[in-house]
């Protein structure tokens, strides 16, 4: 047995945004046992998921174990990827295949949250935390953030932890924007649910620097980023796809069968 991990990264237009994921995955790598470390790209960028799969193979993995650098449950864990997994499993039948879990809903995830805010400025009772999300059309993205600010509320002792999206889903972004520009006595802090710099990092802070124009109360943190406790959840995602306990993580030919399942 020749054990390989093969990290999928969303993937950038920008190559500062690529080169910050690399950079993760490669400082994850030394606290996770493997034979073999592949990173590739979901999209925008290169290797391709069939190249890095290929790539493995060319290295002897008889094992590849798929994890989606992902944040949310969305169509990119659900579909796109299991969808390119059950094509290039068409083609490699006898390598075992298990495939991850994104990050999602974990209480790490909202600790690094309150960092951010905490960073910004002290919390005061009117203080409104809002988590700014990619958005999709999927109902399980809308949920998980508000699971997100459920915790970090919880954990914090933030009075009120509200949720947007910049796009496919509900309140959006701007919708948001305009709400708070009005509220002259009460400060608000946006944060960027995202793990990397990008052109949707770009039109926030426009946007936010064109409302803190009318309102100087409003706050831009910046986003995620890939610090330790990000680590710390994603290493997590890893080592369960490769202990598969139960079997969950498996990829039969042509199926991926908890694919539907990541939430």
């Amino acid at each position: 047995m020749k054990q390989a991990i093969l990290y999928v990264c969303h993937g950038s237009r920008l190559k500062q945004a690529c080169d910050e994921a690399i950079s993760f995955i490669q400082r994850c790598q030394n606290r996770l046992k493997a034979d073999i470390h592949q990173i590739c790209f979901l999209e925008l960028f290169s290797p391709s998921i069939k190249d890095g799969f290929e790539s493995c193979i060319k290295q002897g993995a008889t094992h590849i174990a798929i994890v989606p650098l992902l944040l949310l449950t969305a169509v990119h864990a659900k579909k796109d990827i299991p969808n390119e997994i059950q094509e290039i499993m068409e083609q490699y039948p006898s390598i075992k295949v298990t495939y991850g879990k994104p990050i999602g809903v974990h209480e790490k995830m909202a600790d690094t949250v309150i960092e951010r805010v905490y960073e910004m400025s002290k919390i005061e009772p009117v203080t409104l935390v809002v988590l700014i999300g990619r958005g999709s059309s999927d109902p399980d993205v809308v949920k998980d953030l508000q699971s997100i600010a459920t915790l970090v509320k919880k954990r914090s002792g933030i009075q009120e932890v509200r949720t947007c999206f910049l796009h496919a889903a509900q309140p959006s972004f701007q919708e948001m924007l305009v709400q708070v520009s009005s509220w002259n006595k009460r400060n608000v802090i946006f944060v960027p649910y995202l793990l990397f710099t990008g052109l949707l990092m770009k039109e926030i802070e426009k946007k936010v620097k064109y409302a803190q124009a009318e309102n100087p109360n409003i706050q831009l943190s910046r986003y995620l980023g890939y610090d330790a406790k990000v680590e710390e959840v994603f290493i997590e995602r890893v080592k369960e796809t490769i202990a598969n306990k139960d079997a969950f993580f498996t990829c039969n030919r042509g199926v991926v069968k908890n694919a539907a399942a990541h939430g």
